[in-house]
């Protein structure tokens, strides 16, 4: 019938029960129904789903998009199905419940959510900000981290999931703006078109939506995602890539599409490039999430963009970014770089044969009882120098810097006036490098995976470090 796919056959109408009884004996209830599902397109539609019954039954239905007409309330019947128009891009359902006084079957009505158009006339409202101007609005941003990025879904890596009242938290904190780490392969339904689950675009634009309605900055990417992006910075699999960047961003951007400037996109996270010929390769990918997002429409074609340098190293982004992709919309680009140097005071957890973890870093915070664990090199001239090298290559050309991530592990292990120098040390790490990032012209977004700000309580778990954080800001 139009408007919906049949999913089960009606049984023919020759099924009927057999009653063998003895005179006055009262026969078991018995029902069945002729479909257990009903999938409707969005322009709704109509269907009869039979019922075989030998007593009384009743149906019941809490959707309002969805009638569900019984002819009879007792015996053989059916129930006719009405599904009007679904104006949304999201797919709705209802579970209908046909009960006998001991039986009870449930019958999934689905439908489908309106198809978006691939392009609309570009939309500049609410998007007036280039990519300078957006830049000088965010202040201090956080990324929420090991969540909607996790491999096996949200709540896999031992993050709740995220709500409203952590989103309220994180702007009461301090925070203006958010980086999302977000995962979607696992999410295809689809291998041969690249679809993603509807549900899974439904739940991220649920959490973007609560930070723009507390007016908070939001970077929106494709983070590790297994690896389809990082691992294949290579000729071989460059079509393949491409192919899958495009059918993303073309869904992710076509979801997103109704957000004002407060929304942006990141083509990727950390793609691993250490040469010109995987930098060449890099920037088709780029340059395909750019042609994906701008081919949509609307908001988007105004959209500030932001494109990660090659390994988001800033040595490597110095010397092998030379270009940056072509973007129909001017001025709305930014480039990306992350920051956890030294790697043996931010992120070593055990020593090795080249080198030893550090616990205290800069100057006024090393330790005189265990100088071996002092940083070696990385302290405050080599922050100064690296960002300096990021505003000469694309602040001062009118590219802002999104510094996407960025700090340094707690050293639990310690104990005493050891742990009190590593932490005041640590708090120190935070401010400088906020304090330089802004200086230079990066916006910060520290990384998070809930030690700073509880997911779970919304209190903050690290006051020493937020207080850094957001006196570097300033």
């Amino acid at each position: 019938m139009k408007g919906r796919f049949k999913l089960l056959g009606f049984l023919t109408a020759g099924i009927f029960f057999l009653s063998c009884r003895k005179k006055d004996e009262i026969a078991p209830a018995q029902l069945s129904v002729s479909s257990l599902e009903e999938l409707f397109t969005a322009e709704g539609g109509n269907s009869d789903i039979a019922i075989f019954c030998n007593t009384k039954w009743s149906v019941s239905n809490t959707a309002t998009w969805c009638s569900a007409i019984s002819s009879a309330t007792e015996g053989n019947g059916k129930i006719s199905l009405i599904v009007t128009l679904n104006p949304s891009a999201s797919e709705r359902s209802v579970i209908l419940s046909v009960n006998t006084g001991s039986i009870s079957k449930e019958i999934k009505v689905r439908q489908l959510g309106k198809a978006v158009g691939d392009s609309i006339p570009s939309d500049a409202t609410g998007m007036s900000s280039n990519a300078v101007q957006l830049a000088s609005k965010i202040k201090l941003g956080i990324n929420i981290g090991n969540t909607l990025e996790a491999i096996g879904g949200e709540t896999a890596w031992g993050n709740p999931k995220i709500s409203k009242s952590f989103i309220d938290f994180v702007k009461q904190s301090g925070f203006n703006a958010v980086r999302i780490p977000c995962s979607w392969d696992q999410y295809v339904v689809n291998k041969s078109t690249n679809q993603i689950k509807p549900e899974w675009l439904d739940r991220v634009a649920e959490v973007v939506k609560y930070c723009v309605d507390d007016s908070l900055y939001v970077v929106l990417n494709i983070h590790w995602d297994g690896g389809w992006l990082d691992g294949n910075i290579n000729a071989q699999a460059q079509a393949s890539v491409n192919e899958k960047q495009k059918a993303f961003w073309k869904q992710i951007a076509l979801k997103m599409r109704d957000f004002d400037e407060h929304v942006m996109f990141a083509s990727a996270n950390e793609p691993p490039v250490d040469n010109a010929t995987q930098m060449d390769i890099l920037l088709s990918y780029h340059q395909t999430f750019v042609n994906a997002v701008r081919s949509t429409g609307g908001h988007n074609s105004y959209r500030v963009l932001v494109v990660q340098g090659p390994s988001t190293d800033i040595d490597k982004t110095a010397t092998l970014m030379s270009t940056l992709p072509a973007d129909p919309t001017p001025d709305r680009m930014m480039a990306e770089v992350h920051y956890y140097s030294p790697y043996q005071f931010c992120l070593m957890n055990e020593d090795a044969t080249w080198g030893k973890m550090a616990y205290y870093w800069g100057t006024g915070y090393h330790s005189t009882t265990d100088s071996s664990r002092n940083a070696t090199w990385g302290e405050e001239d080599y922050v100064m120098a690296e960002f300096q090298k990021m505003k000469t290559k694309f602040v001062d050309k009118g590219v802002p810097v999104v510094l996407g991530e960025y700090g340094a592990m707690r050293r639990s292990s310690l104990t005493g006036d050891a742990l009190a120098l590593h932490l005041a040390s640590r708090a120190y790490y935070m401010e400088y490098v906020t304090k330089q990032a802004k200086a230079n012209g990066l916006l910060p977004f520290n990384w998070d995976t809930g030690g700073l700000l509880s997911r779970n309580s919304s209190t903050v778990l690290d006051q020493q470090v937020l207080e850094a954080l957001i006196e570097g800001a300033q």
